[in-house]
């Protein structure tokens, strides 16, 4: 009878042991998940807090803003330095030159670079090869700067439009990325659509394109921001103000210290407070368009960069 009590007893031990053990993982997981979800926060805070201190700078008292008082929220709110910067003509005319130099580049950028990835990723493009080294060899290197200058200029695109769009028309990584994503489309669905009589183009279009809708998000938002952000393109070739985008009018206003934007109607001491509140409403302006349209296309990141990057 004892020796049986013993044995129970050792048994009921090694059940709690291996249950202390089977324990331990779990632990240790919610452990590590603690300090990663910590430090995804503590992140997330310093990377949110400088959108936080423009938004309030942007509507504080110029003089609050001037003499330090703002750090997280609008100190004495007023909306008297977007006034000021909304009378301007000159921003109005960058801001729709900025859009159409987004719109229509990011549109002829996905038509190239979808047109040009097509082919590199079949297998039965037999240059493929050798066009693959040649897109790939101008990742690394480059006429440089002053010829390429003089063959824009030479091309008669000086102080017009199309300087924005043409030059920057296809990105050899985006291109890479999206021959990768054309990869990965499974031969039998080609096949099958070219024996239902599917041409190259109805393939191209209606199958290879909508089966990589992701990764087209993410090559988009690319694009987009690109042009968006594009200041010194604008720099080089256009010296005419009505081509300028916003972005160029935004580097004046930083670096001239608003002086364009403040209206004689402003006492010269004040400029000094005026000039600081102008700048922070300026980068709101020109920022807050990608901010508004990430949040539409950030569900396609992680799927779509993954998608384009299993197969080279």
């Amino acid at each position: 009878m004892k020796l049986n009590t013993g044995i129970k007893q050792n048994t009921d031990a090694n059940v709690a042991l291996k249950q202390k053990r089977d324990m331990n993982p779990i632990d240790s997981d919610k452990l590590f998940y603690a300090i990663v979800y910590l430090v995804a926060i503590i992140g997330f805070i310093i990377t949110l807090y400088p959108f936080i201190y423009i938004l309030a700078v942007s509507f504080s008292n110029s003089h609050s803003v001037y003499r330090g008082e703002v750090f997280l929220w609008p100190v004495n709110p007023t909306i008297a330095g977007y006034r000021q910067v909304f009378k301007q003509k000159g921003l109005w005319t960058a801001y729709g030159n900025t859009i159409f130099y987004t719109v229509v580049g990011t549109i002829f950028n996905m038509a190239a670079t979808t047109i040009a990835a097509y082919p590199l990723s079949r297998r039965q493009f037999f240059v493929r090869r050798f066009f693959n080294f040649f897109i790939a060899f101008t990742m690394y290197f480059s006429g440089g700067l002053i010829p390429t200058y003089l063959l824009i200029t030479n091309l008669g695109f000086y102080n017009s439009r199309w300087v924005m769009i043409i030059p920057s028309l296809l990105s050899t990584y985006n291109v890479m990325v999206c021959r990768s994503a054309f990869s990965n489309i499974p031969d039998e669905v080609i096949e099958s659509a070219e024996i239902e009589g599917a041409n190259d183009w109805q393939i191209f279009y209606s199958i290879a394109v909508r089966l990589i809708t992701p990764t087209l998000a993410v090559l988009t938002l690319y694009y987009a921001v690109g042009h968006w952000n594009n200041f010194f393109t604008a720099l080089l070739y256009l010296s005419d103000n009505r081509l300028i985008p916003i972005q160029v009018l935004l580097r004046r206003v930083l670096i001239q210290s608003s002086s364009e934007l403040m209206g004689g109607d402003i006492a010269s001491d004040d400029k000094a407070a005026v000039s600081i509140q102008i700048r922070y409403v300026t980068i709101v302006i020109a920022t807050l368009p990608i901010l508004a349209i990430y949040p539409f296309l950030q569900k396609y990141f992680v799927r779509g960069i993954m998608l384009g990057a299993v197969k080279g």
